[in-house]
């Protein structure tokens, strides 16, 4: 994913949720996802689809039941 795409995707999720404190971060690797994260905690990870020339991106974050407890 290019970097102007990844502040773009960013600047989304953090519109959409309302929150500043979303960072997508550049993979260390071209081929790694893109991850996004709250403050300093890691939160999901973000794809990028292109098929036949339509392009979207898929948010991917996973909750633990774990988390849940006590919510």
């Amino acid at each position: 994913m290019k970097s102007t795409e990844i502040i773009q995707l960013q600047n989304y999720l953090r519109r959409t949720f309302n929150n500043l404190g979303i960072r997508v971060k550049e993979p260390a690797k071209e081929t790694a996802p893109v991850e996004v994260m709250m403050g300093d905690e890691f939160i999901g990870t973000l794809h990028r689809d292109d098929d036949e020339g339509e392009v979207c991106y898929h948010f991917q974050m996973t909750i633990l039941d774990i988390d849940l407890e006590g919510s």
